[in-house]
């Protein structure tokens, strides 16, 4: 037991003992030199996408936050393909500031969907409310054979 404070860098108490409460812990990374990630360059940003099917319509809910509806662009390609793509930017900061955490996710981001032959093509609808976009594309009426 003797050799494993030294061993790992840590010091010893006064009463020789590490404690439950001792603040000497050793750290693995402290004298390892990691780059921040830079505020100013953007990096991808994964955007979380729900897709739903009801007997109507095939809905699509996009969280993001932060954004306006103008920040974002809705596309459906000819090969059925949506796509949602935008940016969520940093706001300017004053040199001032300190920051001690930066958890928003800052960047680029695209979502593609491959969307079934039932649908509508030309009746989607997109609608942004409280940093949700909802993009529905409504259903092909299913022909009702007779048999």
């Amino acid at each position: 037991m003797a050799m494993l404070p030294h061993f790992y860098g840590a010091r010893r108490s006064p009463s020789g003992l590490f404690g439950p409460f001792s603040l000497n812990i050793w750290d693995p990374f402290k004298d390892l030199d990691f780059p921040l990630p830079s505020r100013e360059k953007a990096g991808f940003v994964n955007a979380r996408v729900d897709w739903k099917e009801t007997n109507d319509a095939h809905v699509f809910k996009a969280d993001l936050p932060g954004l306006k509806k103008e920040e974002v662009k809705v596309e459906i390609e000819d090969d059925r393909v949506l796509q949602i793509s935008g940016q969520m930017m940093f706001e300017k900061e004053d040199k001032n500031d300190t920051w001690h955490r930066l958890e928003k996710s800052i960047g680029k981001f695209s979502r593609r969907f491959r969307l079934p032959e039932n649908v509508k093509m030309d009746e989607v609808k997109a609608s942004m409310e409280n940093g949700v976009l909802t993009v529905t594309i409504p259903k092909l009426q299913a022909k009702n054979s007779e048999t």
